[in-house]
């Protein structure tokens, strides 16, 4: 991998921007109590706003990247980061009813402005250097966010919840004024290796085999991604139910943002070296195991609940995270023919945020009827899916190296799907972040 130094300045003030824009961009994190707590609303109640909210957040990932192409990458992060700003700054001011229409949209902005922000990225930096490039924005959203929920804890416990919302909508508004700034309006895109463009239109051309039917031929592949869907909507337990339950045992806003900032620590400090280190293993056992830690975290707290437990629980969900995110990532991008690497990655884009909109319902809705089986259920829910994982790995015996190529990419290229020695980044496949 080469040096950052061959990261572009704009992505460096990109993710400077980045940091601090995630620094406040923690009302997410404390949404459930909000609404429970300000607002009055119980956690059935609760869980069913916030997951229309992540259902806008969904609709705008996928949605995004048509605005970007239609329009330009860079107006559609100015548009969409001023517009959910803006919206964010004026929750506090709303009546409950409105929030029903607001905070979807506003998660809307959010999920545009994510996908355009990974697209602008990828124009302003050639090929050979984005994946430097999105690990420097990462550790720059990861940084943030290790600060945030300290911050968020000591403002709403000091001020007020409210204060939350208008400090990360003037940090959404913000980022688009220093986008404007530092990111050119004319970006030219980057160049493309002749063999890639060659390979597309040829597999445009010849209409390489569907999605569907790819899929058919990788069972471990759609074992995966149903697994990443339900543990995802386990996972983000940690921001719904979670932080209920530990004011329900009298542990207060303070040591549930002392736990996600080290969930932001470990992450910042160990997510780039856990990849390296790993990076030779099978990866489907390495995805079994970060599951089965996020089975064992849960687990964790069915010894009880106090902070003991909370810390045990939050480093073994760190962990799993570790594990899983990047490698679940890159394995199904390499097991994506050329001509649906795009849609591949789409559908481990929408499973691996699933628990966005069904995680707050799903689990508000539970833990009000009956709260004692929300853990074991957690548990048990990630450890089965953690051994549909370890099934899939032997099911496909891990051959990485047999993946079916069309007709096409060989005829074009006269490799299976490697471009030449002489192509900047041959053989190299670049994944996009989390």
């Amino acid at each position: 991998m080469r040096g950052l130094r061959d990261v572009p300045r704009a992505v460096w003030l990109l993710a400077a921007g980045t940091f601090v824009n995630m620094t406040v961009s923690v009302t997410f994190a404390y949404l459930f109590l909000y609404l429970t707590g300000p607002r009055g609303l119980d956690p059935g109640r609760a869980g069913l706003l916030a997951g229309v909210g992540g259902a806008g957040l969904l609709a705008g990932n996928l949605t995004g990247g048509f605005f970007g192409d239609r329009f330009g990458h860079r107006p559609a992060l100015l548009v969409s980061a001023a517009t959910g700003g803006l919206l964010l700054a004026a929750v506090p001011v709303l009546p409950t009813p409105a929030l029903y229409a607001a905070l979807p949209l506003a998660q809307y902005a959010a999920g545009v402005q994510r996908a355009a922000t990974s697209a602008l990225v990828a124009v302003i930096v050639p090929e050979g250097s984005r994946r430097q490039a999105y690990a420097v924005m990462r550790a720059a959203g990861n940084g943030g966010f290790t600060v945030g929920p300290l911050l968020g804890a000591l403002v709403a416990t000091g001020l007020s919840y409210d204060w939350l919302y208008v400090a990360d909508g003037l940090g959404s508004v913000g980022l688009a004024w220093w986008t404007a700034r530092v990111v050119p309006a004319a970006v030219s895109p980057v160049r493309v290796s002749p063999v890639r463009r060659e390979t597309a239109r040829a597999g445009k051309a010849a209409g390489g085999a569907g999605l569907w039917a790819v899929l058919r031929t990788r069972p471990a592949v759609l074992l995966l991604l149903g697994a990443i869907g339900v543990v995802d909507v386990v996972y983000r337990q940690q921001y719904t139910t979670f932080p209920v339950f530990l004011a329900d045992h009298g542990l207060d806003t303070g040591v549930y943002g002392a736990l996600l900032a080290v969930n932001g620590a470990v992450l910042l400090c160990l997510e780039l070296p856990a990849a390296l280190a790993l990076g030779r293993r099978s990866p489907l056992p390495v995805v079994a195991t970060g599951l089965l830690l996020v089975a064992a975290g849960y687990a964790a707290l069915l010894a009880g609940a106090g902070a003991g437990a909370a810390v045990v629980m939050m480093t073994l969900l760190t962990l799993g995270e570790l594990l899983y995110k990047s490698t679940a990532t890159a394995y199904v991008a390499d097991r994506a023919p050329a001509h649906v690497l795009g849609r591949f990655q789409s559908l481990y884009a929408g499973a691996s945020i699933t628990g966005v909109v069904l995680a707050a319902p799903l689990g508000g809705a539970l833990y009000q009827a009956a709260p004692d089986l929300l853990w074991p259920l957690c548990a048990l829910a990630a450890a089965v899916a953690g051994c549909a994982v370890l099934a899939g790995s032997r099911l496909e015996g891990e051959r990485e190296d047999t993946r079916e190529v069309p007709e096409w990419a060989v005829e074009v290229t006269g490799e299976r799907e490697r471009p030449p020695a002489a192509v900047p980044g041959a053989g190299r496949r670049r994944n996009p972040p989390l």
